[in-house]
């Protein structure tokens, strides 16, 4: 188990929601209803002068008039008004203090920014440890802590650490329907007490966690966030996407967070030294986690491609060596094979397998996944699954159209498949062929095979995967 100070903190025998509140369109109430929504299985305490009940619960004037103990704050109240309440949870003897609560230093004002300090040595004389200000704090769905009712409740092992509150909830709902679920997410807003580097130590120890995906803004200590990030990267894949890359970025970060931008170039070089990956953009992010989330470590960049025909199985050549892989000749032996079955084309087909140019509809894509899965100069897969549109496929179903590929016969070698997710127009959504590929996503998910809407965006995250696992030797 962690020893980090954290492992007590998130684990609370009680949470108080201080600026609680009956109307279902303001936080106090979104953050307290979501502790029942999720199932938490301790003492919820609705605090606001203004009500004698709270969604079904007793809820008090004051933090002091609490009977119990209470471990953990979320604090919904002005920024006025959160420096009387630290004095209440020091008196309290609270543990941790979530400041939802916004409008301090990210407002680049002098008295705001004064005013957040004194906060926090309010909080420090106390030991209350803070996370935020300016931040939507915990989700963590295995203790019933979730701070929005849009996230997924099902808890999976990949964390999530986000300095915005607004990126983490997305990447909840996104991953989610990727197959990726968190162990936890913490968004840390201001990190006036905790800071990235804190949250990133808890992590790399969390037994709980197998991956450790970042957003970050801005980092208050380049050295110590270095050390951190290279003993996490050793122990477990980090995954880091930086905001605030370029001059307006940096303006936006600065407003949302406080945060000062350094170099992307800096970040990016200490990302690498310290073997973790970066990611370029959000929707690289989820990709790389479901990489990470399914795949096994990978030693070598040959890939093996199959099921575009024509010009896209070209395409698909020059996308997967433009990313970085290596896709290979046919080799001879798996040529051989194919001979000695009596196929016609076994001098012709190569690598991608151009499914086209076959000469019968008994030879699939999965035929010839099967043989280089069989195959050691092969070090993945790639399954590029088309979506059907022809009338004579309208009965195909995702389990039929799956067949075809042979996904049960591959050996465990790694497989990344490749799903058609086109642009539609609203009178497409209840077409046969949507139907289908939403369903044949399910199954990939249900069978642990990431898949990726382009073979560009498949062959990016496999290879930086390989990349992990190369500098992790």
């Amino acid at each position: 188990m962690s020893t980090h100070p954290l492992e007590e903190i998130l684990h609370p025998r009680s949470i108080a929601v201080i600026g609680a509140s009956g109307n279902n369109n303001v936080p106090g109430y979104q953050f307290t209803a979501s502790l029942l929504e999720y199932g938490y299985k301790g003492e919820v305490y609705p605090v606001n002068p203004k009500y004698s009940e709270i969604v079904g619960l007793k809820a008090y004037p004051d933090i002091r008039d609490i009977p119990g103990p209470v471990d953990y704050v979320i604090s919904c109240v002005p920024a006025s008004q959160v420096l009387n309440m630290v004095k209440g949870c020091v008196q309290k003897k609270v543990k941790a203090l979530h400041l939802f609560t916004a409008r301090f230093s990210e407002t680049g004002r002098k008295d705001a920014a004064e005013l957040e300090q004194e906060i926090l040595q309010e909080a420090r004389k106390g030991g209350v440890r803070i996370i935020g200000p300016n931040c939507m704090g915990l989700y963590y769905p295995d203790e019933g802590i979730s701070f929005s009712d849009a996230m997924p409740k099902k808890s999976g092992t990949v964390g999530l650490i986000s300095q915005s509150g607004q990126l983490a909830e997305e990447f909840g709902r996104y991953a989610a329907m990727r197959g990726v679920s968190l162990s936890k997410a913490i968004s840390y807003g201001n990190a006036l007490d905790f800071n990235e580097c804190d949250f990133l130590d808890y992590f790399s120890q969390d037994g709980e966690t197998r991956v450790i995906l970042m957003y970050v803004e801005g980092v208050r200590d380049g050295k110590r966030f270095f050390t951190s990030l290279r003993e996490a990267a050793s122990t477990k894949p980090v995954v880091i996407l930086k905001g605030g890359k370029g001059r307006s970025g940096t303006r936006a970060a600065a407003s949302h967070t406080a945060s000062m931008a350094g170099s992307q170039k800096i970040l990016t070089k200490m990302i690498s030294q310290a073997g973790a990956v970066s990611a370029e953009h959000f929707e690289e992010l989820v990709d790389l986690a479901a990489a990470f989330n399914f795949l096994p470590p990978i030693s070598g960049f040959n890939v093996g491609v199959a099921g575009g025909g024509g010009g896209s199985s070209v395409l698909a050549a020059d996308q997967c060596e433009a990313s970085g892989l290596d896709v290979i000749p046919l080799p001879k032996e798996i040529r051989e094979e194919l001979k000695s079955k009596g196929s016609t084309i076994w001098d012709w087909i190569g690598n991608p397998a151009d499914m086209s140019i076959r000469d019968s509809r008994d030879f699939g894509p999965g035929d010839i996944l099967e043989l280089m899965a069989g195959n050691e100069k092969f070090d993945i897969l790639m399954a590029i699954m088309s979506d059907p549109h022809h009338e004579r496929q309208k009965g195909t179903t995702a389990q039929s159209y799956l067949k075809g590929f042979k996904l049960e016969g591959l050996n465990n070698k790694p497989v990344l498949a490749v799903v058609a997710d086109k642009a539609l127009g609203v009178e497409d959504y209840d077409h046969w062929s949507w139907k289908v590929m939403c369903d044949l996503r399910t199954k990939l998910i249900a069978e642990n095979i990431p898949f990726y809407p382009s073979v560009k965006r498949a062959a990016t995250a496999a290879r930086k995967l390989v990349e992990y696992y190369q500098r992790k030797r």
